[in-house]
Parts: C-alpha cells; structure tokens; sequence
C-alpha cells in the first residue's frame, strides 16, 4: 500500500490500526469521564441544639445510707411486767416499748392502744392507768385502782409514801424497805410478792400505782 509516496507494508498497517484503535479508546473515556456526575455525600447529622444543650440524666445514687438516729428513752409505767425506763433504738413504735417493759399485765384492756404510734423521746407511757394532770402518752384503757399523782417509786419511796398504797399498811411498808435493803433494790415490781404480806391480788392493785 502506497500513502503519500510512501509504501507502508503489512507491518506498517497493524501499528497504524493500533494506534487508531487507541486514540479511539481514549476519546471515549474521556468522553464518559465529563458526562458522569459526582455526587457528594451527605454529613452526618449534628445534634439538635436543644439536645446539645439538655444536660446529662443524672445517675441513681445508689450508695445513699439512712440518716442515723440516736436512742429514744422512753418510761413505761403502769400495768406492766416490768415498768420502768426502756431505751429503744430509732424508729421504734408503743408496742416496742409495752414488749420492751415486758407486755401487760393480766387482765388489762388493750383494744383502745394504737401499737402502731411511734414513741417520742422523753415521754412517759402509762399503760391501764389515767395519767395525771399534764401527763402524757396514755396507753391502754384504765382499769383497777387508779391515783391522781405521780407513781410511787419502789426503790426511793419512803414509808410514809409505800403506806399510801392499796393493801399496804405501815408493817408491809417496812416489810418493802427492809426487802429492798436487803436485795439492793428491785428490779421489777413482781418482787413484790417475795415481800410478806403481798400476794397476787395485792400486787394486781399495787402495780399500776409504783414504778421502780
């Protein structure tokens, strides 16, 4: 084949269609590379302002201990097995108190009692008796023989104040105090009975009326 004067052999025309065949296939890259589209990619959502600015939840405190409480002293008094002063821990309710004096005696009415109440530091818990005046905390209802004033301590009372008890004349008032000399003292009012001249039914009078 002769191009321009010159003779190009079959050599000559493979390497001129390889060439075209690869101006071609460029032209058409190119081509497609303009027509195709970017699309960009869409950023990730900020958070809202109102979300940006709500502070953190606050974490359960789960480590919060009860306040502590001190004692409550409390004076049960009255138809009990052993009146006197009880110390109770914090919290603690009448019928803590009425178990902590060794529950009622015998005999006396409790349906009117509200076990329930929460004792006061300080009070003074009557039980079967009608307190006297400006005393409070009654528990129980009255019964027996009752006395308007205070109760009568076994263990500071004189004889002149022992005499003044139901059933207890001046020899079993020294009867008392010769006992409590002796015993150093009492501890419940049931000792009572190892005093001569005391018995049940006594005692059932003596015991809403002393304390120790």
């Amino acid at each position: 084949m002769q191009v321009g004067g010159l003779r190009l052999g079959p050599v000559h025309l493979a390497v001129v269609a390889v060439v075209a065949a690869l101006a071609v296939g460029l032209a058409a890259w190119w081509a497609i590379r303009d027509q195709a589209e970017i699309v960009p990619l869409e950023p990730a959502a900020a958070p809202s302002a109102s979300a940006a600015s709500a502070p953190p939840e606050p974490l359960a405190d789960v480590s919060a201990a009860a306040e502590p409480g001190g004692d409550l002293v409390v004076d049960v008094a009255g138809k009990v097995r052993r009146p006197g002063i009880a110390v109770l821990p914090a919290g603690s309710r009448v019928v803590d108190a009425l178990e902590a004096a060794g529950g009622a005696r015998n005999g006396v009415d409790l349906t009117a009692l509200n076990l329930a109440r929460p004792v006061v530091d300080g009070e003074q818990i009557l039980v079967g008796i009608t307190p006297a005046a400006g005393v409070a905390g009654t528990v129980g209802s009255p019964g027996g023989s009752t006395q308007a004033g205070p109760l009568v301590n076994l263990n500071t009372a004189d004889q002149a104040a022992l005499d003044t008890l139901p059933g207890v004349g001046p020899v079993t008032a020294d009867a008392i105090l010769s006992w409590r000399e002796d015993n150093g003292g009492f501890t419940s009012v049931d000792e009572l009975l190892e005093v001569d001249g005391i018995g049940e039914a006594t005692l059932e009078d003596i015991a809403p009326l002393v304390t120790i």
